[in-house]
């Protein structure tokens, strides 16, 4: 199987049952992605695939062949922190850390969700020609990420102030 990951073309021999998960972290060391529940209920093997954010525990690792995949090795680099990375260290929004690699990739596609003026469930307008977040929308979004330790503040207060930067930097 060939596929995309952070920018790198690799190919694997797997299974074609495998999980795009195992395939990740069994087959090809990216443990960045983490399995929790392994049934797509707690969001720590959340990924990106073309940009957008799916549970790697319910996707065949095969579906994915010639897409974009982005764990959160991806996302930044050795030199330099994803901006959302670096507002996780600044809020602590980790404790124990588990599932801080699904918070962010979910974070990233929620963002580009946003951007696209895809609604959520409690949008309020949706013929507004864009979305407003708030807490109450930013905490809809990433209800599908699930943090034992209790950081969800530290969480949202990361991702909000990411959002506002990249806003501001949108209207500049």
């Amino acid at each position: 199987m060939n596929f995309t990951i952070n920018g790198q073309c690799v190919e694997v021999e797997a299974d074609i049952r495998s999980s795009l998960l195992d395939l990740l972290r069994n087959s090809l060391g990216f443990t960045g992605t983490k399995k929790g529940c392994d049934q797509g209920a707690c969001g720590a093997c959340t990924v990106l695939v073309d940009g957008e954010r799916i549970n790697s525990c319910l996707a065949f690792a095969v579906q994915y062949q010639g897409r974009s995949i982005t764990t959160v090795e991806g996302l930044g680099d050795d030199d330099e922190l994803h901006p959302l990375q670096q507002a996780f260290v600044e809020h602590d929004g980790f404790q124990c850390g588990y599932c801080t690699p699904g918070q962010l990739c979910s974070a990233v596609g929620m963002a580009r969700e946003i951007e696209r003026n895809v609604p959520s469930v409690v949008t309020a307008d949706l013929s507004a020609a864009s979305v407003t977040v708030d807490e109450r929308e930013l905490r809809e979004r990433m209800s599908g990420n699930l943090c034992r330790c209790g950081a969800y503040n530290g969480i949202i207060e990361a991702i909000s102030e990411t959002l506002d930067k990249m806003q501001e930097g949108a209207r500049a």
